[in-house]
């Protein structure tokens, strides 16, 4: 059975929302909303987030993984902006997609921690 996490969805939808024009010749005036949405959705799942990381060594990775997140926060609000507004719409879609694949990799460390996190409590292969 595969959980899917609300980050995950928000994730897909964005992706879909992204390529939406190119498959159905949607309105840039649709698509721009449709994806501001969307990127609003990824937004609020990267502020719901927590670690709860407790041991000092995985506390410091967990610091890492709140900058990073910070630092995504930021190219969204900067990305919504531009999706309403920038003329070079290939320029924000390329910058979506790398957004999409960076947020997609924070992710997964985000589930490495909590998975070493959960190993260091029952005492790993050692």
């Amino acid at each position: 059975m595969t959980t899917t996490t609300p980050l995950a969805s928000a994730l897909h939808a964005l992706q879909d929302a992204v390529e939406t024009p190119r498959r159905s010749g949607t309105s840039v005036g649709t698509w721009r909303w449709r994806v501001r949405q969307r990127l609003g959705s990824v937004r609020d799942a990267l502020m719901s987030e927590s670690s709860s990381a407790q041991d000092a060594w995985l506390a410091a990775r967990g610091g890492v993984t709140l900058k990073e997140r910070n630092g995504l926060l930021i190219r969204i609000s900067t990305l919504a902006q531009q999706v309403l507004e920038a003329p070079d719409l290939e320029r924000v879609r390329h910058d979506l997609r790398r957004l999409i694949v960076d947020v997609n990799h924070h992710a997964q460390r985000i589930r490495d921690l909590a998975y070493d996190d959960v190993e260091l409590e029952l005492g790993g292969s050692e």
